[in-house]
């Protein structure tokens, strides 16, 4: 046994030796195979598991060969013009130049794909000993909805529901619900659902069952007996239903009250008028539903704290939408609960795996690489969607490709809903520094005789570096940081003692709330954190002019500067040295709705793009920004192409517009192909398709999901990228703000039929506009091959692919203009009049049916003065 242990403890000192040159990735494996089964608990939470060299050394091939090949095609692209169209040719070498530059930006941070494996097992084992309260981590989670008419409230129920019944000790859960519409139907459907989790939350935890969210529990097409042995499961789940429908009735009728708003505003029970009837203008609200005054479930036990938020809106004052409310959100709970956990949700978000929060601590609390984690990002899934995705919904190339790949370098850029923070890493502190090992000394004389100490030179060197390390230590010692180091389940501070900083410095940062402030410094609150002292300190917290002259949305909390807080947030975490971790675990942690109409899910792309554009334009562009801190080289050109990406919509709506332009005029960007040309069109063409294929093969993506996600690509870039970009250079150079609305999150009678509305909107005008040219040019081309014969029908080939290429890219869009209606839309059809009209000016003008050398006059034979 002493044997086997130094054995161990050897491994253990040189693991750690590689996790202090590797960074934070440390999985482990060399630990688990000779570990006993009463050191399970022990072993790390989670490894990674690298992607088969028999799937990724291919791939990473097949990019450096389309490298090489794209080599070869610009050299022939550049050096052979198309003089007759020097215009066209010149055109396309520059967007094809463009194309080339962002798939670069695109493909590299790619370049080492990992998975990750949890051991919840393991986690319990270690933190959850048998006879002793349990060790595992607070977490506070927060829900953000704004409007109750496009965000229903049973949606919202569902997901709060789900939350208080997740497999995770009551006592350290909370959920905060932020209503930023201070709508007093939110308020009082949440009250109803406090109620209804006194039941619900009981049965999910007796029968085990998922998902949590009863909307989605009753009506899944499953049997729900399998793996139930109770007896008394039918019987109570048949109650359940029928008091869940029961709740249903009473939020409809919640819902169909608040669809007239009366002449004085909403009352009370109590008859005082509704704080939030003016929703520019009313007071912060806090209100506590459950986790307090001895609100228990049914059966009698504890349940989870469930408060409503919504903070003061006043006149004048800029509130930083969603970021600004997930701010508010954060300082609320640090008065309350204070967990050094939180997990953000969207209302429509429901947690569809009950142990999503064990497996997100799995990574944060693990003892050897958990403390440099910022934050776990889980991939969003949705529930429905049509069989066929037509509009990209799933968005799986992004999640299953291109997380995958990031979460290999320093972790994936996105913090959106289903993203578990650090609370100290949101606070803007800088992620800890792992002790170097103690350098080599060496008692030789002379020193230069051993070549462990080196020349003088080097010594010299060294010294002036360790010279400015000091310094810059110096420097970074003075930020105030209190990060914590996990090891064998006690929880250790890794920071400067924060008691030695002036709380005048303490309250520049974090504002003027000496709870707040003191909540910084601690990892937990009093047990009388609802007594009225810390609510009217959490009112204060959530004041208008509480972030005024701090550091809120600049260096603490969600950053402000764009409608994408998502992924700001996420650079400057990463930028102070964290990293981030995706997990995937087998059951989908999270389920959504995702806006399945075409008109609503070009809206949701706007808003994405229009984030990026603000971002590029802002102090915070990952260009500029973030040097010598903590981003590693190809996380930064990751977050480059997040920021860059809608400016790829202006060579892309002149490269699709270039077809026509070719079948119209009857040239052509490429001139007469060689052999060599043609080999290397085919090897670009390749190279291409195998990239795909192979990444879908590592990716585990299908074909259609890619397919798609490439349609949607074309279809977003010529329509919502642009208009962001438009947008973006509007709120630049002229100063014009743009609002945007909620999409809808309620689905209408009878499956997809969402899919099949019609609205239109200025985004459909470009992608319209690109599909009927291109018909059209397919036509004139036809057209004009068949009048001068059969020697115009090679050059034709080539454009005709060039034009099909587009409309295949427009196609989804061309279904969802026309949709199930009978009739195609006025507005399509006056659109196209239009455009058909101009053309035809066009085509006149250019003469098709006459030759390109001019008319051809032959001597008919007929004799014409007789």
């Amino acid at each position: 046994m002493e044997e086997w242990k130094k054995r161990q403890s050897d491994k253990l000192q040189v693991v750690k030796h590689q996790g202090d040159n590797a960074g934070d990735n440390l999985d482990g494996n060399e630990l688990d195979s000779d570990l006993p089964m009463m050191d399970e608990g022990r072993q790390p939470l989670s490894r990674k598991l690298p992607i088969a060299s028999s799937k990724i050394s291919p791939y990473r091939l097949i990019i450096i060969l389309r490298l090489v090949v794209l080599g070869f095609f610009f050299h022939y692209r550049v050096l052979h013009p198309v003089h007759d169209a020097f215009g066209l040719w010149l055109t396309s070498v520059i967007c094809e130049i463009w194309f080339a530059v962002s798939w670069i930006l695109d493909q590299f941070p790619k370049w080492f794909p990992i998975e990750r494996e949890t051991y919840l097992d393991r986690l319990s084992l270690r933190y959850e000993k048998e006879g002793r309260p349990s060790e595992l981590a607070d977490i506070d989670i927060f829900v953000s909805t704004v409007d109750p008419m496009k965000e229903p409230p049973l949606i919202t129920a569902n997901t709060v529901l789900s939350i208080l019944a997740v497999d995770y000790p009551v006592e350290k859960v909370a959920c905060y619900v932020s209503d930023d519409g201070a709508a007093m139907l939110s308020f009082e459907a949440l009250s109803e659902t406090s109620e209804f989790a006194r039941k619900w939350v009981p049965f999910c935890k007796k029968f085990n069952i998922e998902p949590r969210a009863p909307e989605w529990y009753f009506s899944e097409k499953m049997d729900y007996l399998k793996n139930k042995v109770h007896p008394a499961f039918v019987r109570e789940r048949r109650a359940m239903k029928r008091e869940y429908e029961e709740f249903k009735v009473r939020i409809n009728r919640l819902v169909a009250t608040a669809q007239k708003v009366p002449e004085e505003g909403w009352t009370m029970q109590d008859g005082t008028p509704w704080p939030g009837n003016n929703v520019r203008d009313h007071p912060g609200m806090i209100q506590l539903f459950l986790g307090h005054d001895g609100v228990h479930d049914v059966e009698g036990n504890e349940l989870p704290c469930l408060v409503y938020v919504s903070r003061e809106k006043r006149p004048g004052f800029d509130h930083h939408k969603k970021a600004g409310a997930m701010n508010a959100l954060v300082r609320v709970s640090a008065v309350l609960s204070n967990a050094p956990f939180l997990l953000n949700v969207d209302c429509d978000h429901y947690i569809n795996n009950s142990k999503a929060l064990r497996e997100a601590m799995c990574f944060m609390m693990d003892p050897t690489s958990g403390k440099k984690v910022c934050y776990v990002q889980f991939p969003q899934r949705f529930d429905g969607i049509d069989r066929h995705d037509r509009y990209s919904n799933r968005n799986v190339v992004f999640f299953d490709i291109n997380m995958k790949g990031l979460d290999g370098l320093q972790g994936p850029i996105y913090v959106g809903t289903g993203c578990i923070f650090r609370r100290q890493a949101l606070y803007g502190y800088d992620a800890p520094v792992k002790k170097k090992p103690p350098s080599k000394t060496c008692n030789c004389w002379p020193r230069w005789c051993c070549s462990c100490c080196g020349s003088r030179k080097n010594k010299k060197g060294k010294m002036k570096k360790d010279k400015k390390k000091k310094l810059k230590h110096r420097e970074a010692s003075k930020q105030i940081y209190a990060l914590e180091t996990i090891e064998e389940g006690i929880e250790v501070k890794n920071s400067e003692n924060p008691s030695r900083v002036s709380q005048e410095k303490l309250e520049k940062r974090f504002g003027q709330s000496p709870a707040f402030v003191a909540s910084t410094l601690q990892e937990n609150v009093p047990k009388d954190a609802c007594s009225t002292t810390f609510l009217k300190e959490a009112i204060h917290v959530i004041s208008c002019g509480y972030e005024d002259k701090s550091e809120w949305g600049k260096e603490v909390g969600w950053i402000y500067g764009s409608v994408t807080e998502d992924i700001l947030t996420g650079f400057k975490m990463h930028c102070h040295g964290w990293r981030s971790v995706y997990c995937i675990p087998k059951r989908p942690a999270f389920k959504g709705s995702a806006p399945i109409n075409l008109s609503d899910r070009l809206h949701q792309v706007l808003r994405w793009a229009l984030g990026s554009v603000e971002i590029f334009f802002s102090k915070h562009c990952p260009i500029w920004y973030g040097y010598g801190g903590g981003l590693k080289s190809l996380e930064r050109f990751s977050y480059i192409n997040s920021v860059v990406y809608p400016w790829t919509s202006i060579p892309l709506i002149v490269y699709c517009t270039l077809p026509a332009i070719c079948l119209l005029t009857g040239k052509f960007i490429v001139p007469e192909i060689s052999n060599y040309a043609s080999i290397i069109f085919i090897a670009l063409f390749i190279s291409i398709a195998a990239t795909g294929i192979l990444e879908m093969q590592w990716g585990g993506v299908g074909i259609d999901d890619w397919w798609r996600n490439e349609q949607f690509w074309v279809i977003g870039g010529v329509s919502s990228h642009f208009f962001a970009l438009v947008q973006g250079l509007l709120k630049v150079l002229a100063g014009v703000n743009t609002n945007f609305t909620v999409t809808s999150k309620g689905g209408d009678d009878g499956e997809f039929s969402e899919l099949y509305i019609f609205k239109w909107t200025s985004l459909l005008v470009l992608p319209t506009t690109l599909l009927i040219i291109n018909i059209v040019g397919v036509v004139v081309g036809v057209a004009d091959a068949i009048n001068n014969g059969y020697d115009s029908w090679g050059p034709l080939f080539g454009k005709l692919l060039f034009a099909l290429w587009v409309i295949l890219h427009l196609y989804p869009f061309l279904k969802g203009l026309i949709g199930k209606q009978e009739k195609i839309p006025t507005v399509i059809i006056i659109w196209s009049i239009l455009l058909a009209s101009i053309l035809t000016l066009l085509w006149v003008r250019i003469n098709p049916f006459v030759s390109r050398d001019g008319p051809v006059l032959e001597i008919c034979g007929l004799n014409c003065d007789d």
